[in-house]
């Protein structure tokens, strides 16, 4: 199944997002970026997720636009 890509630095949102999920019963594996640079480095599979195989890409992005690091609209 397709993975879900959300990129969020504050918990209280991660958590949100997480717990609507699951009240939606979305079963798409979900996997966090705390920020624009842990995004990155996600999708082009570099830095702490070197290795990963690039593809497929997540089928969902969720975008926080204020990140730390390298924001939202850079990413």
């Amino acid at each position: 199944m397709n993975e879900i890509l959300l990129v969020e630095d504050n918990p209280d949102d991660v958590e949100l997002t997480l717990r609507a999920f699951r009240k939606s019963k979305i079963a798409n594996e979900i996997i966090v970026a705390r920020d624009g640079v842990q995004a990155l480095d996600y999708l082009f599979a570099t830095g702490e997720h070197a290795g990963r195989d690039i593809a497929p890409l997540p089928q969902l992005v969720l975008l926080d636009l204020k990140l730390p690091r390298i924001d939202g609209l850079q990413v």
